[in-house]
């Protein structure tokens, strides 16, 4: 009975993986903005860390509604 229960299991290793991933883009997001005040400097930038962190929030909690 319990193999089957462990077959039946989902496995929480996407939402592992990518709320690293996430997580350690806001600890190099907030090294490089301790270290360089102007970053990202302009607004073509400004609107690329945004996207790309708008991106893995969203696969973040893609992840975790499918593991779930």
């Amino acid at each position: 009975m319990s193999t089957v229960l462990l077959v039946a299991a989902t496995s929480k290793l996407p939402f592992f993986l990518v709320g690293a991933v996430l997580a350690a883009w806001a600890v190099v997001l907030a090294l490089i903005g301790l270290r360089n005040p102007d970053f990202p400097g302009d607004l073509r930038g400004q609107r690329g860390v945004i996207a790309f962190t708008f991106l893995l929030v969203v696969a973040t909690v893609a992840a975790a509604i499918a593991t779930a």
